[in-house]
């Protein structure tokens, strides 16, 4: 594993990027941000989930420029208390405030029949087909959420005309994972690569130029002994891709970390280890705020991370 001084001082080579992070659901936020720092990331993907949850990541954006790259969207799992008025509200406040957004998630579909109960495939389709001409208009990468619903999910995602999409913690079939691949897109890497047998298949089967590395951060992970992951916990997702592909972990980094560059659009954009570089006009834009009847009146659960189960 290169050292500490390799990691900080070569972004192309050695650095990392968490790709899918819920920094908005982090306690201690500054201290975790440098121990992220200490293990060599440059950048992470911040991703929202409601409304709420879109404008702490915007903040967080904004507290740490060129460090932090706020992704805005509306988890499935939020829907079922949702009506097209307060969907259309949640598109609003996002198309507001689209120059600041890395990208588009995160979105997706859920099949689970806890989910389901509550908000049917019909609607969570409608709901994320909306989401994805929303990233196609503003030329925008999405991260996805796919649970048991991976064919459905890649189907929306071509129909929409998606350029960039990454399937985040892919534990699908292997021949969705096949057309996902030849349709040009992404699957990211989480730390249950360690010991989750459909995961690590998803990662050993994904080119290493189709791969990212995310924590997905709160969440918890581990069989028998557990933790609450943060995003350092980046270098779980590096250890258990280069242990799955059979190479070494530098050049894992490698190509993850210019994937994601590519991905997110992020040349030029990575303040340096060394100096703290002014951040994108983008992101000291103000945030806008929607009006309170198109507010979503579905509070976040901080807790609905804590069960890695649930986040495949």
């Amino acid at each position: 594993m290169p050292s500490k001084h390799a990691l900080k001082s070569n972004l192309k080579l050695y650095s990392l990027i968490d790709t899918h992070a819920h920094l908005d659901e982090l306690q201690n936020l500054d201290s975790t941000l440098d121990n992220a720092r200490e293990k060599g990331i440059v950048a992470i993907i911040a991703v929202g989930s409601d409304y709420r949850s879109n404008i702490k990541t915007l903040e967080i954006s904004q507290k740490y420029p060129s460090f932090v790259f706020p992704a805005l969207g509306l988890h499935p799992w939020q829907l079922g208390e949702f009506n097209s008025s307060q969907v259309n509200g949640e598109l609003e406040f996002i198309e507001q405030n689209i120059s600041q957004a890395i990208a588009i998630g995160e979105i997706g579909l859920d099949y689970d029949k806890r989910v389901v109960k509550r908000a049917s495939k019909e609607f969570q389709k409608e709901v994320l087909a909306l989401f994805l001409e929303l990233a196609r208009k503003y030329d925008k990468p999405v991260s996805l959420h796919t649970r048991y619903a991976w064919r459905d999910g890649l189907q929306l995602v071509q129909d929409a005309g998606i350029a960039k999409a990454v399937f985040h913690w892919f534990t699908g079939f292997s021949s969705v994972l096949r057309d996902i691949i030849n349709g040009g897109y992404y699957v990211s890497a989480t730390p249950a690569a360690e010991y989750h047998e459909e995961h690590r298949r998803a990662v050993k089967e994904t080119p290493m130029d189709k791969l990212l590395l995310e924590t997905d951060c709160p969440v918890y992970y581990g069989r028998g002994t557990r933790y609450r992951s943060a995003p350092g916990d980046i270098t779980r997702s590096l250890g258990a891709v280069a242990q799955l592909k059979r190479i070494d972990e530098a050049a894992v980094a490698e190509y993850t970390t210019r994937n994601a560059i590519e991905f997110f659009f992020l040349e030029n954009v990575i303040a340096s280890p060394h100096r703290h570089r002014k951040p994108p006009l983008s992101t000291r834009a103000p945030i806008v705020i929607a009006s309170e009847a198109k507010q979503s009146q579905s509070p976040l659960n901080p807790g609905r991370r804590s069960n890695d189960n649930n986040k495949r």
